[in-house]
């Protein structure tokens, strides 16, 4: 297939450069995997339209460059809204990577055998070898498609780290940020969506087993997972502070975050994520799994609580005590993704964790006080019960790959044709 793999093991010294702390996280983004120059010229020699030479080689070195300056940015939590490093925000190069997009996929047109022409070299993150090397225009694709998503992972954390107010009172999320993050996670859910089921299909079972594990289709599958995950925890905090928001609706937001969060801890356990960052992602899945079921438990009793039966009552204990015990372990599962390198810390505590870290203990305390004059120790169930099981509403915004670009019409490939013979 003309495709070609090459893997240089990370010495410590070479181009992955990562940051020692990156300081507050609300949303994990597992590092940025950083493209090196391409000669476009030397690859496509004369074969192809000048101006879509022209145009992927100037594309792709401005890409390049701003990706360069975001990588030891893009995680921290104190960055200027504006232009730094000449320009290079995350808009802008998220701009520029939609712009590369649709000259990119004139090289796998109708299954050009161009898409094998060129030698795509990208570093990584979450994967032991530090480059992945291939000559394959889809490895591109993936590549950009992971890069956008990774992009809007981490304006989603800038918008959900709460800021001084107006009023100078303690720092907040404002609820028009969290609603734009919601947003922000359905497109980066979009993007990944269309990674699993527009770009992987074009490479072989050879090629994929040779990607790097940051674009295996089980951390792509747990990164879109864990995108849905955060914008249902977001619409769950909504529904907290809505006093038109039932128990009932809680309840479901909460079941649902917790097999979004299922779902995606699945995909990712058993990948070979043992370096750095990987490892990091592994530990921030883990946490938010045990947030959601401590969420989902609390609900569940509460809710139970409110029936008139014996059993009822002994169902809405163990459900209120599971939420209690899933809270502490969600404290040292956050715990220890905050120490694993490179470490972070939590901004102050917002939304449905605020909520819940001060009424899960109280309500379960008091619950059980109460049910226990009323009920024998062996009448209270020992096990949680089962949670209900709801469908899942949150779902990807439906990217699609944009049309090839007006470089690579018939006419201008003729022409370059032409120059050949």
């Amino acid at each position: 297939m003309g495709c070609f793999v090459s893997t240089q093991k990370d010495s410590g010294g070479g181009n992955r450069r990562r940051p020692s702390n990156i300081g507050e996280v609300s949303v994990y983004v597992p590092g940025l995997r950083v493209p090196k120059p391409v000669d476009f010229g030397q690859c496509l020699g004369e074969s192809v339209p000048k101006c879509a030479v022209e145009r992927l080689s100037a594309l792709r070195t401005q890409i390049v460059v701003m990706v360069g300056h975001e990588a030891l940015t893009v995680t921290r939590s104190k960055r200027k809204s504006s232009t730094q490093h000449g320009g290079s925000t995350l808009t802008d190069l998220q701009q520029a990577l939609e712009d590369y997009l649709p000259v990119l996929l004139g090289l796998v047109k109708d299954g050009s055998p161009l898409q094998h022409k060129v030698q795509f070299c990208w570093v990584n993150q979450e994967d032991v070898a530090e480059e992945t090397v291939m000559a394959n225009a889809w490895y591109e694709v993936l590549s950009v498609l992971h890069l956008m998503a990774m992009l809007s992972f981490s304006q989603a954390n800038l918008l959900l780290l709460p800021r001084i107010s107006a009023d100078g009172y303690q720092p907040k999320v404002t609820d028009e940020s969290r609603r734009a993050s919601v947003d922000v996670f359905l497109k980066a859910a979009g993007y990944l969506d269309c990674a699993i089921r527009h770009v992987l299909p074009h490479l072989s079972v050879e090629i994929r087993r040779n990607l790097p594990v940051d674009l295996s289709e089980g951390v792509i599958r747990a990164l879109s997972l864990q995108a849905l995950g955060q914008g249902v925890d977001i619409q769950l905090g909504l529904a907290i502070d809505s006093a038109k928001a039932t128990l009932a609706v809680k309840r479901r937001l909460a079941c649902e975050m917790v097999k979004y969060w299922q779902q995606a801890q699945d995909n990712i356990m058993n990948l070979p994520l043992t370096n750095g960052w990987g490892e990091k992602h592994q530990l921030f899945i883990k946490w938010k799994y045990m947030e959601a079921k401590a969420a989902a438990y609390y609900y569940h009793g509460v809710i139970l609580d409110e029936g008139n039966t014996e059993k009822s009552h002994g169902m809405a204990i163990a459900s209120l005590q599971a939420a209690d015990e899933y809270l502490k372990e969600c404290k040292k599962a956050c715990e220890a993704f905050n120490m694993a390198l490179p470490q972070s810390r939590n901004p102050p505590l917002w939304g449905t964790m605020k909520y819940l870290s001060d009424k899960i203990p109280k309500d379960t305390s008091s619950k059980v006080r109460i049910n226990r004059d009323l009920y024998t120790y062996e009448k209270i169930m020992e096990t949680a019960p089962t949670l209900p099981d709801f469908a899942l509403a949150l779902k990807p915004d439906e990217y699609q790959l944009p049309a090839v670009h007006p470089c690579w019409n018939e006419e201008n490939v003729k022409s370059a044709q032409q120059v050949i013979n």
